[in-house]
């Protein structure tokens, strides 16, 4: 590592150099020496840490820079191209309302005119407006005195009470556009002129929470059953506190729980990976691998702590691990996901030899230093050469499984609008809260996951039903 023309790893490295040759320190001297190099090492490590060779979002990055569109090679014009199929507004052949315009005929020059027809424009709107219905139950009474009353629709249990499409439209915004509850209420009072308070848009998420009871162990029982799951946890705040959100998912279902814990106590109260037989897929969090089932690991977290070796640790072996799982990646591609026996046996062999030289260029230390318990220490890049050469099936998972993808984006993807849920809100305030945006959510993105959209799915909930997905998957 460089800073300001001076390699700073070179130099560190030359000081321990001279630290060990050096006879007339005081063993109290050495060690504080030792340790204050220690420290510099870690510092200089998380110094140039960035989103290209580890974790940290891209928000993270120091001076971050704004990448270039490319330039137009091409003799082709910006736009459309001849033959692409556009989207536009077509108009409608019942409209809502008819607006007759007649001509003024004092404006016309003299002479006889007839009726020929007319032209018609359309004007696509929005209108956001209270729609009351009254429900008047006929009463009936006999010559006895008796009084019989037709009885009203099971949702209607009130005087006066909020509709299911309210319910389903206060919930979108909360719980699927994010939108905090007092930004809500202003949306319904000043475009709809509703008057609503925060503690009934709460009781809307919490009914719509009660009513996702079945279809979250359904949702847990599809991917218990499923062939490859992705699992993954993020960090959440909770009044203040540092809680985890953990996920499960595949390309057709998704459950989210909250937890205070991250590793298996939580895993074995939420009850899928314990249960789940067929392959795992996740980023290496070794609680993972408590549980008897196949595993593949996310290289785009490989991907990412190769280039630090690669650059910051200048392991020439890293490079070129990182191009070659780029291009089986590719090739695995091109294969329909899965490659041969024979083209398997050959990749083994590179990735091998690439782990071998590897192991010169990047030795195990041979010895303690004298004093110091415990396992011997080794560095990142060593740590991350091991990792490969022990984990070499579940690295290479993919070319072997079609429907193993090469990376765990699956659940960080499912995962990342939890992200920017603490961004606007900050934190949640209960472990209530919690739950009801886990559930609410979860139940959103799989009904996205089989084309059915947000307010579709609400106004279903809230009108007693699921989407037919939920029967015949």
């Amino acid at each position: 590592m460089d800073i300001k023309h001076i390699d700073v790893t070179a130099t560190i490295k030359q000081a321990k150099a001279l630290l060990k040759k050096e006879k007339q320190i005081s063993p109290a001297l050495r060690t504080v020496m030792d340790i204050l190099l220690m420290v510099l090492e870690v510092l200089l490590q998380r110094f140039n840490l960035n989103s290209k060779n580890s974790s940290k979002p891209p928000s993270s990055d120091p001076n971050r820079k704004k990448t270039s569109k490319q330039k137009n090679t091409s003799n082709r014009k910006p736009g459309g191209q001849p033959g692409r199929i556009g989207k536009q507004l077509k108009p409608v052949d019942n409209p809502d309302e008819i607006k007759e315009i007649k001509i003024d005929k004092r404006s016309l020059p003299k002479g006889d005119y007839t009726e020929a027809g007319y032209e018609a424009r359309q004007v696509v709107d929005i209108l956001v407006s209270a729609n009351i219905t009254e429900y008047r139950a006929q009463v009936l009474m006999n010559s006895a005195g008796n009084r019989y009353v037709a009885p009203f629709p099971d949702f209607v249990k009130r005087p006066i009470q909020y509709g299911p499409g309210m319910k389903a439209s206060s919930v979108y915004q909360s719980q699927y556009q994010l939108i905090p509850y007092h930004r809500v209420e202003d949306y319904f009072k000043d475009q709809a002129g509703i008057p609503i308070s925060p503690g009934s848009l709460f009781n809307f998420n919490q009914e719509a929470y009660r009513r996702l009871e079945d279809f979250e162990q359904i949702a847990k029982d599809k991917l218990i059953h499923s062939h490859c799951l992705h699992t993954d946890e993020t960090g959440i705040n909770i009044n203040g506190k540092r809680l985890w959100l953990h996920t499960a998912c595949n390309d057709k279902w998704t459950h989210f729980y909250a937890h205070a814990k991250r590793g298996s106590e939580a895993m074995d109260e939420i009850g899928i990976i314990p249960n789940f037989q067929g392959v795992l897929c996740h980023d290496h969090w070794k609680p993972y691998y408590k549980y008897a089932c196949l595993h593949a690991l996310c290289n785009a977290h490989h991907l990412r702590e190769l280039e630090w070796s690669a650059v910051e640790d200048t392991q020439p072996w890293a490079a070129k691990l990182k191009q070659f799982l780029l291009d089986l990646n590719v090739k695995v591609d091109n294969e329909d996901g899965k490659l041969s026996e024979l083209e398997c046996a050959k990749v083994r062999e590179q990735y091998r030899a690439i782990l071998a030289k590897g192991q010169i260029e990047c030795p195990a230390p041979k010895e303690k230093p004298k004093g110091q318990r415990g396992r011997i220490k080794k560095s990142k890049s060593r740590n991350l050469l091991e990792r490969f050469i022990r984990y070499e099936n579940d690295v290479l998972r993919f070319m072997t499984d079609e429907l193993v993808s090469f990376t765990n984006n699956q659940g960080e993807n499912d995962l990342r609008m939890t992200k920017v849920q603490q961004k606007i809100s900050g934190c949640f305030r209960s472990m209530e809260g919690a739950y009801i945006f886990c559930r609410i959510r979860a139940y959103l993105i799989t009904c996205r996951k089989h084309d059915v959209d947000a307010t579709e799915a609400l106004e279903l909930l809230f009108e007693g039903k699921l989407p037919d997905f939920v029967d015949s998957s």
